[in-house]
C-alpha cells in the first residue's frame, strides 16, 4: 500500500511540474512545510466550529449569534497574536538560513516578552467589560448573555494564545511544522472532547464551550513550554529545537526588537484591521435579525475551517521564502513564492467546488431552524467562493512576510476591507433593493481586493529590497 501511495505520489509532482503549476523540487519541502500546519490550521479553526455547532444544536440561533459577537472580540486576541508571530518567522527564518542562530534565539525572547506585555491588558479588559462590550453589537438580551458569559470565561486564556502563536510559528521558522502540528492537534481533540462533556453532558452551555477552549489552550501552552526550552519530546519523532530558549543574556536586545515590532506592527494593525471588520458586518447583519447574525457566523465558521489549508501554504511560503533570503539567493526565493501561490489556489478551487456542492448539510450540521438554515445555506456557499480570495492571499503574503515586506499587506487590507467591502454591506440597509444580498458581496470584497492588491506588490519585486534591510545586523 505504502509503494502505491509513493508511486501515486511522485506522478502528482510529476504532472504538476509538466503543468507548470510548482517544481518538483520544490513540491517536496512545501509539502512537508505544509501539510502539518494544514492539520494544526484544522484544528485550530475546528475548535470554534465545534463550539458553534454543539451550542447552535442546543441553545438555538440567539446562541449562535452571541458567540460571533464574543468571537469577534476574541478574533483581536487571535490575529494580534498571530500579527506578532508573523515577525517572529520572518527574523527567525532568515537569521537561521543565515546560521546567525543566536540572534534568532534573541527574537524568540522578545517575542515571547511582548506576548505577555501585550496579553495581560487585553485579557483583563474582556474580563472587567465583557458584559459592555458585547452590548455594544446587540440589543437582543439573550444573545447578550451568551457572549458576555463565553467571552469573561475565555478572557484569561489570552496569554495562553500568544505564547501558543510564538512557539509554533518558531518551529515553522526552522522548518519543523510537524512538532507544533502534534501539539496543536492533541489540543483540538482535547477541546472538542471537553466541549462534549460540558455542553452536553453537564448542561453549561456557552459556559462548558469557554472552559473547553480555555483549558485546551493551557494544556497546549505547559506542552509548548517543554519544546521551546530545547527539551525533545518523547513521543515525536523529531529532534530539540536548534534555537531553544536559553538563560544567556542578553535577554532581549533593543536594534533586534525594534526590527521585530517594525515587521510586527503592519502585521498586528493588518490583522487588527481584518477582525475590526466583523464589528460593523454583525451590527449591519442584526438590522436583519438574528437569524442572519447566526448564519452569517456559519459561513464564516465554514470558511474559516476551508482556509485551514492557508496555514500551511502561508507558512511554508514566509520559511521558504525567508530561509532562501537567508542564503542570499533572491531569485530562488521567488520561485519558491510564485509557485506555491499556484499550487495553493489550484488545491483552493477544489475543495471551494465542494463546498458549494455541499452547502445544504453543512449549514445543516449547526442549525435546524428552518429560518436560520435557508440563510446559512448561502453563507456558506459564499463563504467557498470568498476562500479562492483567502487562498490567494495567505500565499503571496506569507512570501512578503517571510522577506518582512508587511507595510504593503496592511493598506490592502484597509482599502479592500474598509474602501470597498463595508461600504458594500452598508448599502443593503439603505433601501435600495439590496438587503442581505450586500452581505453575500462584501463577504467576497473583503478577501478578493486585498488579494488582488498584495498579488501586484508580489510582482512589483521590492519586497527583495525590504529583505536586504533586515539581513543586515546592526554594525555590519
Amino acid at each position: 500500500m505504502r509503494g502505491v501511495l509513493v508511486r501515486a505520489g511522485g506522478s502528482l509532482a510529476r504532472s504538476l511540474d509538466r503543468a507548470g503549476v510548482i517544481a518538483e523540487h520544490r513540491l517536496r519541502p512545501t509539502l512537508s512545510l505544509a501539510w502539518p500546519r494544514v492539520l494544526t490550521g484544522v484544528a485550530l479553526m475546528s475548535k470554534q466550529t465545534a463550539d458553534v455547532a454543539m451550542v447552535g444544536l442546543v441553545l438555538g440561533p440567539p446562541a449562535i449569534a452571541g458567540l460571533a459577537f464574543a468571537y469577534a472580540f476574541w478574533g483581536i486576541v487571535t490575529f494580534l497574536a498571530i500579527g506578532l508571530a508573523g515577525g517572529t518567522i520572518a527574523l527567525v527564518s532568515q537569521h537561521y538560513g543565515a546560521e546567525r542562530f543566536d540572534r534568532a534565539e534573541l527574537a524568540v525572547k522578545a517575542s515571547l516578552v511582548l506576548s505577555v506585555a501585550i496579553s495581560i491588558p487585553l485579557s483583563a479588559a474582556y474580563v472587567v467589560g465583557a458584559a459592555s462590550l458585547i452590548g455594544l453589537l446587540s440589543s437582543d438580551p439573550a444573545a447578550i448573555g451568551y457572549g458576555t458569559a463565553y467571552l469573561a470565561v475565555l478572557a484569561p486564556a489570552a496569554v495562553f494564545e500568544f505564547l501558543n502563536m510564538i512557539v509554533s510559528r518558531t518551529y515553522a521558522a526552522i522548518g519543523d511544522t510537524y512538532t507544533p502540528m502534534i501539539v496543536r492537534v492533541a489540543g483540538g481533540l482535547l477541546n472538542i472532547t471537553l466541549n462534549a462533556i460540558f455542553i452536553f453532558g453537564l448542561e453549561m452551555g456557552v459556559v462548558g464551550a469557554a472552559l473547553g477552549t480555555g483549558i485546551s489552550l493551557a494544556a497546549v501552552t505547559v506542552a509548548f513550554a517543554w519544546g521551546i526550552v530545547g527539551n525533545r519530546y518523547p513521543v515525536i519523532d523529531r529532534p530539540p529545537l536548534p534555537v531553544p530558549v536559553t538563560r544567556s543574556r542578553p535577554h532581549v536586545e533593543g536594534p533586534l526588537t525594534r526590527q521585530l515590532l517594525s515587521i510586527s506592527l503592519p502585521l498586528m494593525g493588518r490583522r487588527a484591521a481584518e477582525t475590526a471588520l466583523i464589528f460593523p458586518l454583525l451590527a449591519i447583519a442584526g438590522t436583519f435579525g438574528t437569524s442572519v447574525v447566526a448564519a452569517l457566523e456559519i459561513g464564516r465558521r465554514v470558511r474559516g475551517l476551508i482556509d485551514s489549508l492557508s496555514w500551511g501554504f502561508s507558512i511554508a511560503a514566509s520559511t521558504l521564502v525567508g530561509q532562501t533570503l537567508g542564503r542570499e539567493d533572491e531569485a530562488e526565493a521567488e520561485a519558491y513564492g510564485r509557485e506555491i501561490l499556484r499550487f495553493s489556489l489550484s488545491c483552493y478551487v477544489l475543495l471551494a467546488v465542494c463546498v458549494i456542492a455541499l452547502a445544504n448539510p453543512i449549514a445543516g450540521v449547526f442549525t435546524d431552524d428552518p429560518e436560520t438554515l435557508s440563510l446559512a445555506m448561502v453563507f456558506v456557499a459564499v463563504g467557498a467562493v470568498s476562500v479562492l480570495g483567502l487562498g490567494l492571499d495567505g500565499s503571496v503574503t506569507g512570501a512578503l512576510r517571510g522577506a518582512g515586506d508587511t507595510r504593503f499587506p496592511f493598506l490592502a487590507t484597509v482599502v479592500g476591507m474598509y474602501l470597498v467591502a463595508l461600504p458594500v454591506a452598508y448599502a443593503g440597509t439603505l433601501g435600495l433593493g439590496l438587503g442581505v444580498a450586500a452581505l453575500y458581496v462584501a463577504m467576497v470584497a473583503e478577501t478578493v481586493v486585498p488579494a488582488l492588491l498584495n498579488y501586484y506588490r508580489f510582482g512589483t519585486g521590492k519586497w527583495k529590497s525590504v529583505s536586504r534591510g533586515y539581513r543586515e545586523t546592526p554594525g555590519d
